[in-house]
Order: structure tokens, then C-alpha cells, then sequence
């Protein structure tokens, strides 16, 4: 059965170049010792997969473009599906330390997927058990997906929902109904349903009117409370014309410490400190080179509007909030005060519009428009002809905070990836998983061309904070943490379960 794409997720088609590749990834590193099932091999790996294909919504679909892009591409249950295409094997060089993963990772986000098959691969990654500080027989699984099917709270419903919370794997339900090939439709029948939702669009952008009027009034004092904060948009380094090569890296910290730091600011989150953080990175990594500038850098951070009653591990439902992030101050702490600040004005924002309804008015623009409009702005930015609108991203996708196993394999860590593009060379996707804090990045390998002096600079902004947050009784306000945090257990154990049921669908 065709089911189109909407707006936000088609964006991620139109943007799709050699260049920029659309796609998200993660690594998981995984301990086989806890498993009852033996070494984790391709045909494990395989035979995983091929058990839960129906509990991955878009992993037998394809996307089908309309004549003269028209309208959104739609999706359909490819016919020619083939798992060994998807599933692969590689392994890194005798010479195993942290760089050489790091190198294997942007070698395989460089390249893009091929949008005539379902787009998404997965690679078993072997050689990472001589790595330091990982344990001997560890492997790893990088997951790299298109971001047209996912996005960072799918994903990570979709990632709870295969895993297991015991090394024995759960039983896995059949599939509700047998799974079936969808016919190529004929271009006819695609500009013919194009054509009707044309007719369509005048009453869905009525009703949506109808529906966000009443936000109306609260939305000029939110804007005044905005608007005085506004600061321009400085270029930087990251603000250009990307390659076709990619550079990741990632550091990972206590999470406790994190939850530590943030209680010593009112009001402060958890996602504050990671933007000052990330904003202390930048701050050192541009100083060096000379580069700083006087103006505050602003990040993009994503907020996930996905309702509880959507379907399963499918699609996007992301708007945006932008903030300052405080690379004009040189205390972490004011830094973490301008942060809590301005993140707060800016869900006032958020909530004033609702971030649901912001996400909505790009459905209302005609598909030809908007995929003219996302390959101009594209073509512009490639020419680096467009003032940056921000400087860079910052996502946080909370992880689960109890041991995940995949096929009998203990989850140890886990590593986010995401795409860049012209004008926006720089991600930094954040996680928490198991009591650890992970920040990392992917950008352009001319733009970062010495990675292990930026993840310096995580750590620098890291040791920094918390030192200047918590002082020399840094360990027992930590513990004090870690004890009370113990208690939320059964929260996260229930998270996880909920998840799992919602794919079972029971």
C-alpha cells in the first residue's frame, strides 16, 4: 500500500547530495561474554534481523519519486528486498586503536545510500576488542539509516524494541498479517493522487488555521521575551561548503557528574549543561585557531513533538529550538547560567506556538515549491553564497539507564552520528545510556581536520565545568548523585518495556 511522505521527511530527500548524504548512524559496541548463543557472527547477525523485519515498519519500503517532483515521493514494500544487501561484514586494520574505528565510521557515513533499495544498512564490525578500555571479544554494530525514515526518538523506540533485557532473547511474536509486495505504481496514478492532494491543501491549511488561532495571543509577549536576545549569526569555520568526507569522534563522561553539575544551577537541566558542554568545546577549539568570534555561536537542538499514539519507529516529528550557547563566555558557570536562560526563552517560544504547529506549517507549501526551495538553498550554500541561520546542531536523545542486550550481548556503549551540509558542518549528537554521557560529532573532514585535538577539547570543557561547578568535594556530591538516581530503576525498566509492547503490539 503507498504511503507518502510527509513534509519534514521528504526535506531529507531534497537535501540528499554526494556531498550530504542524508543518513543518521550509530555504533553500538557489543560484549558477547554475556551471551548464551556463541561468538556473534554474519549469519547470527542475519538470522536476527530476518526475525524482526516486521518490527522495523520501513525496512522492506522503498521510496518512489512522482514525475517531475510534483509531489512528495511515496513509500512501498519493495518486491526485489534482499537482507544479505543490507547486513555486511568488516573489520578494522591490525593497527586497532580508537582512531582506526573512528576512520572506519566516516569512511561508511561518507558514502550514500542507494535510494532505490529500502535505505539502510548495518555493519558487524569486528577487531574492537584490542581497543582500549574495551574488553576482549567485543564487536560492534553500526546501524546507518536514511534520516527520511527516522529520526533521534524513533530510532531510539525502535533500538529498545529489538533489544532485551536479559542476555536470553525474548520470543518474538509472529507478524500480524504475512508481508507483501507492493506493485510499481504507474506515474499516472502518481500525478493523478498529486493532483488530488493539490485540490486538498486549501482545506488542510483552514483547518490547521482554525486550530492554531488560539495560540495567537500568547505569541507576541513570547516574542518580545525572544527578540531583545537576539544576537547575529556569526561565521565560522563550520558555516561553508561541505566535502564529500567525513570526520567523527566521540568522549564519554559520568552522567552522575553531569546530574551534578546541573544541581548546582537553578533551573538548570540536564540538556543546559550538554550545551555549555558543546559550547566550551567550540569555544577552545575556535580560540585556537584563531577563529573566535565576539558574538555568541548559535545551535540548532532539535525537539522531538512525537505523541505517544504515533505509529511505531517511523518517520519524523521534530521541530526546533535555537540557542546561544555561551561561546563569548569564558567562566562555565555564566556559561551555564546564559545557557539555562536562553534555552528557557526559548521554549517559552516553543510553547507559545506550539512546537507541534511549527512543524505543520511546512506541510502547507506545494511539493514542487519545496523541493525547488530545498535544492536552492542547497545550491546556494554550496556556493557559500548564504549567511548561516545557525552554527551548528546539538541533539540530545536520552538513552535508557538499564543494560540493553542484543542477541545475547551486552550493550556497553553506544555512539551517535548524524548528517551535515552546506553551511552547517557540524553535529553533535548527545546520549545517555547506562550511567554514561557520550558527546559526539560528525562534520567535514576540511573543517575538522585534527579530530583528537577537538574531543581535547570535550574533555578540557568537561573537567572544566565540573571542576568550577563542584570544587574539590567534586566525588561525594557525585556519589550523592549516583545514590539517589539508583532509585529510578524501575522508571527506566519500564521505558523500555513500553516500547517493546508498543512494537509487539500488546
Amino acid at each position: 500500500m503507498l504511503q507518502q511522505l510527509g513534509a519534514q521527511d521528504a526535506s531529507f530527500i531534497y537535501q540528499d547530495t554526494p556531498a550530504t548524504p542524508m543518513h543518521v548512524a550509530s555504533v553500538a559496541i557489543l560484549d558477547p561474554s554475556t551471551s548464551p548463543y556463541g561468538p556473534l557472527t554474519l549469519e547470527a547477525v542475519m538470522g536476527f534481523y530476518e526475525e524482526r523485519l516486521h518490527l522495523m515498519p520501513t525496512a522492506r519500503r522503498r521510496l518512489v519519486n512522482v514525475p517531475f517532483g510534483l509531489d512528495h515521493p511515496y513509500w512501498i514494500e519493495d518486491g526485489g528486498f534482499d537482507l544479505e544487501y543490507h547486513i555486511r561484514e568488516v573489520g578494522l586494520p591490525a593497527s586497532q586503536d580508537w582512531q582506526a574505528l573512528y576512520t572506519l565510521a566516516a569512511r561508511i557515513l561518507s558514502r550514500p545510500l542507494d535510494l532505490s533499495r529500502p535505505p539502510w544498512e548495518v555493519y558487524l564490525v569486528h577487531g574492537l576488542d584490542r581497543l582500549e578500555g574495551v574488553p576482549e571479544g567485543c564487536v560492534g554494530l553500526l546501524f546507518k539509516t536514511h534520516h527520511c525514515a527516522i529520526d533521534g526518538a524513533s530510532g531510539l523506540e525502535m533500538a529498545l524494541a529489538l533489544a532485551d533485557l536479559a542476555p536470553e532473547m525474548a520470543p518474538v511474536p509472529p507478524p500480524s498479517e504475512p508481508w507483501c509486495a507492493d506493485p510499481m505504481p504507474h506515474e499516472g496514478e502518481l500525478l493523478f493522487r498529486s493532483w488530488g492532494n493539490a485540490l486538498l491543501r486549501p482545506l488542510q491549511v483552514a483547518e490547521f488555521l482554525a486550530k492554531a488561532a488560539p495560540a495567537a495571543p500568547a505569541l507576541p509577549e513570547s516574542m518580545r521575551q525572544e527578540l531583545p536576545q537576539a544576537t547575529p549569526v556569526p561565521k565560522t569555520r563550520f558555516n561553508a561548503p561541505v566535502s564529500a568526507h567525513r570526520v567523527v569522534g566521540f568522549e564519554r563522561f559520568s552522567l552522575d557528574a553531569v546530574r551534578a553539575v546541573k544541581n548546582e544551577v537553578t533551573g538548570a537541566t540536564v540538556n543546559d549543561v550538554a550545551l555549555t558542554l558543546c559550547g566550551g568545546a567550540l569555544r577552545r577549539y575556535l580560540r585556537e585557531k584563531i577563529e573566535l568570534p565576539e558574538d555568541s555561536l548559535l545551535a540548532m537542538a532539535p525537539i522531538s513533538v512525537r505523541k505517544p499514539s504515533a505509529e511505531y519507529g517511523q518517520g519524523n516529528a521534530v521541530s526546533a529550538m535555537f540557542v546561544t550557547i555561551g561561546t563569548h563566555i569564558e567562566d562555565p558557570m555564566e556559561r551555564l547560567k546564559h545557557v539555562r536562560d536562553t534555552t528557557a526563552a526559548a521554549k517559552q517560544m516553543a510553547n507559545a506556538v506550539g512546537a507541534d504547529t511549527m512543524l505543520r506549517t511546512n506541510e502547507f507549501m506545494p511539493a514542487a515549491v519545496s523541493n525547488l526551495a530545498q535544492r536552492l538553498t542547497t545550491e546556494f550554500a554550496r556556493a557559500n553564497q548564504a549567511a548561516p541561520a545557525f552554527n551548528c546542531s546539538i541533539t540530545n536523545v536520552p538513552g535508557p539507564q538499564v543494560p540493553l542486550y542484543t542477541m545475547g550481548c551486552r550493550t556497553l556503549t553506544t555512539i551517535g552520528y548524524g548528517p551535515v551540509t552546506h553551511n552547517m558542518g557540524l553535529i553533535m549528537p548527545i546520549s545517555s545510556y547506562c550511567g554514561e554521557f557520550t558527546i559526539s560529532f560528525t562534520s567535514c573532514r576540511d573543517m575538522i581536520p585534527d579530530p583528537d585535538f577537538f574531543m581535547a577539547c570535550i574533555r578540557h570543557s568537561f573537567e572544566e565545568t565540573r571542576t568550577a561547578a563542584l570544587g574539590p568535594d567534586a566525588q561525594d556530591k557525585v556519589a550523592a548523585i549516583a545514590k539517589d538516581y539508583s532509585r529510578m530503576a524501575e522508571s527506566a525498566l519500564a521505558e523500555v518495556r513500553a516500547a517493546r509492547a508498543k512494537a509487539y503490539g500488546s
